[in-house]
């Protein structure tokens, strides 16, 4: 079996973090130059077009999964193999870490002056609005369910990998815009109440990397990180079942 698809995995998710926490640090910390402007269009805009341009540059090799929860709900929706799923999430969490450090190296200077802790953390991952489990869960099973169903309407590559057959598995480049449409409207209309991580890969890595930073009294709120992992899970399964129930 190649290692291709999985090495597009790993760089396409690096891309996705490193543009999407870059936003978040931009319009969060101390003297960047766009802090303390509308900065809810500005991340919402920059993780759109994050998404559209990593899928865009890794379609053609893996099929720009870039989230455990896509890879799920192809799997689910049987245009994805069961056996690469695993593959993929691991590929998924390395870039994920990977892209935010690369992020905060970037921002380093900034972050040091920055001393409000939570504002560290958000530019990391995600916290809600208002923190109700339940609700919070539920939240970020439908925003994921959108972003899956919409994904498993755009899909069209094929790609054939040594000892496996698998059809459809994935984003194309011509479908980058699209998704990253749909990533763009779900943190618009969706966002609001968790920060929208739809994606375990995206909230856990940058939380494992937060976690690793030698800052005081820094708190990564794991009793919330579930959250951002089972609620993507679960909207992506729901919207698998759904399309096979269609298709």
């Amino acid at each position: 079996m190649t290692i291709e698809p999985f090495l597009a995995e790993y760089i396409g998710t690096t891309m996705l973090l490193l543009l999407g926490i870059g936003v978040c640090a931009n319009t969060s910390l101390k003297n960047t130059f766009v802090v303390g402007q509308p900065s809810w269009i500005l991340i919402t805009s920059a993780w759109g077009f994050a998404v559209f341009v990593s899928v865009y540059i890794t379609s053609q090799f893996s099929g720009a999964h870039l989230n455990p929860a896509v890879s799920i709900g192809l799997a689910v929706a049987k245009k994805f193999s069961w056996s690469l799923v695993p593959g993929y999430v691991l590929a998924q969490l390395l870039g994920a870490m990977t892209g935010a450090g690369l992020a905060y190296l970037t921002y380093r200077d900034h972050y040091n002056k920055t001393e409000d802790e939570a504002t560290v953390r958000g530019t990391f991952c995600t916290s809600p609005a208002i923190r109700n489990f339940p609700n919070n869960l539920f939240t970020e099973a439908v925003g994921t369910f959108v972003l899956v169903f919409a994904a498993l309407a755009i899909v069209g590559p094929n790609i054939d990998i040594d000892g496996v057959t698998v059809r459809n598995f994935g984003l194309g480049s011509i479908d980058a815009l699209p998704i990253g449409i749909v990533v763009w409207v779900i943190g618009l209309s969706l966002g609001g109440s968790t920060g929208y991580a739809i994606n375990p890969a995206r909230d856990l890595g940058p939380r494992i990397v937060y976690q690793l930073l030698p800052r005081k009294n820094k708190d990564a709120d794991w009793a919330y990180s579930w959250i951002p992992i089972v609620g993507p899970i679960i909207g992506a399964a729901i919207a698998g079942i759904l399309y096979l129930g269609l298709s």
